[in-house]
């Protein structure tokens, strides 16, 4: 029997009646005809942008990463405390958290194509500078160049993904986009601790250029622009620096009566967008729950070396090594198992329960879909097994046991978190569609704020309480997470409908 309307949480008060962003109503309404797609990007051009995406995200937490086995190496050759190598690594933290506020508001704006470009230019040009540098000032000021280029591209990513995928497959696409910046932050102390232990600190710099170089150059050549602002469904082609190398060697096809392409007017970015988007009711839940497992799983990441060193005795590049299970685990639940078909089954589960009909050409109007419940409805496992193994990671620790033991818990901690990640990345995308990067970089603020809190606090609550009852903590705030999700899978589509309403009305008022 088919759930009633209170059980689905689909209410029967008046509904807005589309999701779709105000800048581009009037392109859609050439959408009239069933045959016209959600997206005119062919299925091996959006594999192909997502592996530009994912590569791109690639380097934000790489960058962070690879610098630690590198640290008392800075500090001996620059002539300066642990505690000065220290602080620029705040300061790398603290730009991940403001920079794509910024970012996310001027894709919005621009189109995601010239922001990674510009991220890129200077996440390179930082690069060869730290490569070259030789004073502790210089370090700093780069450093903080470094995290500027490379911290948007997370929130980049799933603004892309957001307006190539329609919501029913949306899932595994966000899998595949996350599947880079997942597996970065256990690969980076890996590389990090072969090139400073083999080569040089200066190497690492050599390393990230390079390779950062070459996204750039792929970036230039083949990334299209996706921002429906400016070409809609992928039907306009863009101008200037919107438009890829790649495609002026391709004649666009007009298949459908659009509207001559207009620039959007520019604008001074407002980081401020990102925080009206943290505390609307229906997002802040949702991005708290997210930021309690991203602390937990620095403060996992963080504490990782100075533990094992400890209780087993290993050395750099035996610890470094030990961050590969939770990076395989990663790539794993984000590519291989991917927990996005999770969430695809997910969805189309929740609308066959709803008696919603799937627009698997043009996309679904989410305004009248539970996506809250579609999207929560198989997170709850990932919360309890991730919930359980963290207390016992911590267990293992303090009881000493071979050290498979905590590898394989970590291994299953990073299977369990990722999914989590992905789900909630996934809906604070579908809760606003009409800015998907702004919504991503509100995710960026919060976790990393959260991370930044619980980081500063780990050695403290360690040497108070040991590895057992500290990990038994960090358990115990995952579950904590259960109630605020479930209260947003019960609440969320009627706080989402009375946020819509009221956008609605001030628009109505504007015009």
């Amino acid at each position: 029997m088919a759930p009633s309307n209170l059980e689905t949480g689909v209410g029967t008060a008046a509904l807005p009646s589309t999701e779709i962003p105000p800048d581009v109503e009037q392109s859609q309404n050439a959408f009239n005809s069933p045959e016209v797609p959600y997206s005119t990007f062919t299925k091996p051009e959006k594999r192909w942008i997502i592996f530009l995406i994912a590569m791109a995200g690639f380097f934000s937490p790489l960058s962070a990463n690879i610098y630690f086995p590198a640290i008392n190496y800075l500090a001996r050759d620059l002539s300066v405390s642990i505690e000065l190598i220290n602080l620029t690594i705040t300061v790398y933290l603290v730009c991940q958290g403001i920079v794509p506020s910024l970012v996310g508001d001027t894709a919005d704006m621009v189109g995601r194509r010239p922001v990674y470009i510009a991220a890129f230019v200077v996440y390179l040009a930082a690069n060869i500078g730290l490569a070259l540098q030789d004073s502790y000032a210089a370090l700093l000021v780069l450093r903080i160049l470094q995290s500027s280029g490379s911290s948007g591209t997370i929130a980049l990513a799933i603004s892309v993904v957001a307006v190539l995928a329609p919501p029913h497959e949306r899932g595994r696409y966000v899998g595949a986009a996350l599947c880079g910046p997942n597996m970065a932050p256990s690969l980076g102390p890996v590389l990090g601790g072969i090139l400073a232990e083999k080569a040089s600190w200066r190497w690492i710099f050599w390393f990230l250029s390079i390779l950062s170089g070459l996204c750039l150059a792929l970036i230039i050549i083949c990334l299209p622009e996706t921002a429906r602002k400016l070409v809609d469904n992928g039907s306009i082609p863009p101008k200037r620096l919107n438009r890829s190398v790649a495609s002026f060697m391709s004649k666009p096809q007009a298949n459908h009566s659009f509207p001559e392409h207009v620039d959007p007017p520019f604008r001074c970015p407002n980081p401020l967008s990102c925080l009206r988007i943290v505390f609307h009711k229906d997002t802040a839940l949702v991005l708290v729950a997210n930021a309690i497992f991203y602390m937990n799983y620095s403060c996992m990441q963080a504490s990782l070396s100075p533990l094992l060193m400890d209780i087993y005795g290993l050395n750099a590049l035996e610890v470094g090594l030990t961050y590969l299970p939770y990076g395989i685990a990663c790539g794993v639940a984000s590519f291989l198992v991917e927990s996005g078909k999770i969430m695809d089954h997910d969805y189309k589960a929740t609308a066959a329960a709803v008696g919603f009909t799937i627009d698997k050409t043009k996309g679904d109007d989410l305004a009248k879909f539970p996506i809250e419940k579609a999207r929560l409805r198989s997170i709850w496992y990932f919360v309890s097994i991730s919930t359980a193994y963290t207390i016992g990671y911590g267990w293992t620790l303090q009881a000493r046991t071979h050290l498979a033991a905590p590898l394989i818990l970590q291994f299953i901690c990073g299977l369990t978190v990722t999914g989590t990640f992905n789900i909630c990345n996934t809906l604070i995308v579908d809760l606003h569609p009409d800015r998907p990067a702004t919504a991503s970089a509100s995710v960026s603020i919060v976790q990393c704020s959260v991370a930044a809190i619980g980081v500063s606090v780990l050695q403290f609550i360690l040497d108070s309480l040991a590895p057992g009852w500290t990990f038994t903590l960090f358990g115990a705030l995952s579950a904590a997470t259960a109630p605020m999700l479930l209260l947003e899978w019960k609440m969320g589509m009627r706080w989402r409908t009375d946020r819509l309403e009221k956008k609605q009305i001030v628009q109505q008022e504007k015009s």
